[in-house]
């Protein structure tokens, strides 16, 4: 749980939405909430979570990552 005045608490959240914002946010302009929301929802699910490589995974994928970590069990 986050604590009082220790900035690394939300690391891993910052990190993402800073990549969100960057990545997602910032480029485009949208016409609707709607169209919004379902290019963010796209943007998490499809690329975040399974095609973009993230560092602390050894520049691999999340969905390569795990794909890996099963094969070895």
């Amino acid at each position: 749980m986050s604590r009082r005045g220790n900035c690394w608490d939300n690391a891993e959240a910052e990190s993402f939405f800073s990549n969100l914002k960057y990545e997602q946010i910032k480029k485009q302009i949208y016409s609707t909430w709607a169209e919004a929301k379902s290019k963010i929802f796209d943007y998490i699910e499809d690329f975040y979570n399974r095609v973009r490589r993230h560092k602390h995974f050894d520049q691999l994928s999340p969905h390569e990552f795990e794909r890996q970590h099963q094969t070895a069990l």
